[in-house]
């Protein structure tokens, strides 16, 4: 039985784990982008070859009617066709197909070497390409919606048309070519149960005498060729597509477990062994010194980090007594963790001196020595901006460890290029692999597009943000909320984007800040938030931290400060240019 739980329980793990949603969204984003492909192929395959197949028809008529008109006389032929056909009544139209139809039509010149057997062997020398279905003459009949054929090369005795027989009208194909002109190539589709699926192309033959038309010189090609074409052709993307949705398959797991999933994963469970020995008051042990992580970006730095911070505690308590050991311990743990929080979060303003088009101010107040809030930027590449902020649930030395492999790992997917709603999915299926500890974190992440002033941005449980647009105060943007990161696997998240003109500005905080309590228990508020940015809207983005901060500090006045303070200040100037 138990044996059993715990296959469950690897299964699941795999599942959920970063690698198996990478594959799954390669493999759904490879075929997604094969269907379009496919469907954008195929389209231009069946116009291109359509286009082609009606111009060679179209080349195809003309010669039949000029080798007809300068051959043979069929322009007199098709008159006298016509004359026939218009002089019958509707009783003996509808005779069609009997020897007593055919017999009113025997007598035009159908002997060997007539006007109709030098037409047919005219026809048959033009209708040799291997598009061209069928070749004919013929005219239409708008008032019983028929086609009158005068000469029909067909070979099939079951389908060829004698003179003077006729058949319904495509009513569309007739009416376009009845008003079309001579300088258009004139074609119609049509699907008979007869013939099947065809492009129908014609040319008119019109009496040079008086310049009326006649009849049609048509041409009939298949269509089938085009399908059979496009069947093959959507077999061989299709293969094409398999093979590389295997090949990025297999690559990008290869590379998500090894450059991200691994280290995570020896990283997250060194630092559960590190809080459960703690607990257990097992000292003497280390847990990041053999990690071994050399992925050359900030998850080999936060390992550095853990050993650092470890061995520095190890070393500071080794020294003590165990009656100043006990103060000590803590005293040293808070201070080095208060150190290595701090240098963790960007603390050097401004932070890009060459790049004035934005300006960025933050600070963190923790709680206690060290807290679980933290907010980070960085540029994801020369146009891109990415801003952070972040809330860890809980308080102390649990939190800031959480924090700060929280922080890592969200700056990590946001450098391998996702959109902002991909980084908070990524983070949060890292995050609650192995959550043992039942943490986790609210955060708002914002991507700028620096060059056009483009913020896409996405919310995990987070605050509200505020905005402070084009001749508008600073007011709340409710946007829309996912759930908490690592608590709960396969959480997606939406995400939104803002235009962002020079000028503009946001602020983002976490909930230690409208949460802030005076002696009588009054929460300090967003709505004193928004007066205290609007007080001077348009100071400094360090300026507008400090407005808050004051306003905080003169509501709680005395009263202990039980929740951190945290604040990041944004505003964009535009391009360089304009900046």
């Amino acid at each position: 039985m138990s044996n059993n739980i715990k296959k469950m329980s690897d299964r699941e793990k795999r599942r959920h784990s970063l690698s198996a949603k990478t594959v799954r969204s390669t493999v759904v984003s490879c075929i997604l982008f094969g269907l379009i492909i496919q469907l954008v192929a195929l389209s231009f395959y069946a116009y291109s070859f359509t286009k082609k197949y009606i111009e060679i028809a179209h080349a195809a008529a003309i010669q039949a009617r000029s080798s007809a008109m300068h051959g043979s006389d069929v322009v007199s032929f098709s008159r006298s066709i016509m004359n026939i056909y218009n002089g019958l009544s509707d009783e003996d139209r509808a005779k069609i197909g009997t020897p007593e139809y055919r017999a009113f039509f025997e007598h035009q010149d159908m002997e060997k070497g007539g006007i109709y057997d030098v037409l047919v062997h005219m026809l048959d020398n033009v209708g040799t390409y291997d598009e061209i279905a069928y070749i004919y003459v013929g005219m239409f009949d708008p008032e019983n919606n028929a086609i009158v054929y005068m000469v029909d090369t067909d070979k099939n005795p079951e389908t060829k048309q004698m003179p003077g027989d006729w058949e319904p009208a495509n009513v569309k194909g007739m009416q376009k070519l009845l008003n079309g002109t001579e300088d258009e190539t004139l074609y119609y589709f049509d699907n008979t149960e007869k013939y099947g699926l065809l492009c129908t192309v014609a040319v008119p033959i019109n009496d040079k005498a008086d310049g009326s038309l006649v009849s049609f010189m048509f041409v009939d090609i298949s269509i089938h060729n085009i399908i059979v074409g496009m069947g093959n052709l959507s077999f061989q993307l299709t293969i094409v597509f398999l093979v590389i949705t295997f090949l990025l398959a297999w690559f990008q797991t290869k590379l998500i477990k090894t450059k991200l999933v691994e280290p995570i994963n020896k990283i997250a469970e060194a630092s559960q062994n590190y809080v459960k020995d703690r607990q257990e008051g097992i000292d003497n042990k280390e847990h990041f010194s053999d990690l071994n992580i050399h992925t050359k970006d900030e998850l080999e730095n936060l390992a550095v980090t853990m050993k650092d911070m470890e061995h520095d505690l190890s070393e500071y308590e080794a020294n003590l007594t165990k009656i100043i050991a006990e103060k000590e311990r803590i005293g040293t743990e808070l201070s080095l963790a208060t150190a290595i929080q701090s240098a963790m979060l960007p603390h050097i303003f401004p932070p890009f001196p060459d790049r004035t088009e934005f300006d960025i101010f933050a600070t963190m107040e923790p709680a206690r020595e060290v807290g679980g809030d933290f907010y980070d930027f960085f540029l994801i590449d020369n146009d891109h901006l990415c801003l952070v902020i972040a809330d860890v649930s809980g308080k102390g030395i649990p939190a800031a460890l959480f924090m700060m492999i929280s922080k890592t790992i969200l700056q990590s997917c946001a450098m391998l290029g996702q959109s902002a709603a991909d980084i908070l999915m990524k983070t949060n299926e890292a995050l609650s692999t192995n959550n043992n500890v039942d943490m986790f974190v609210t955060a708002w992440v914002g991507i700028l597009e620096i060059s056009t002033g483009k913020l896409t941005a996405a919310n995990a449980g987070h605050e509200y943000p505020i905005l402070k647009q084009e001749g508008r105060p600073f007011e709340l943007y409710k946007d829309k909320h996912g759930f908490v990161i690592g608590g709960m696997p396969g959480s997606k998240y939406k995400e939104y984007t803002v235009d962002l003109k020079p000028g503009d500005r946001i602020f983002v905080y976490t909930d230690g800040v409208p949460e802030a309590n005076n002696k009588e228990n009054k929460m300090f508020g967003t709505d004193r938030i928004l007066v205290a940015l609007n007080s001077n809207p348009d100071t400094s983005a360090e300026g507008l931290i400090k407005n808050v901060r004051a306003s905080v500090g003169d509501f709680v006045k005395d009263a202990e400060q039980f929740d951190d303070l945290t604040m990041l200040s944004f505003t964009y100037n535009g391009t360089q240019k304009e900046a």
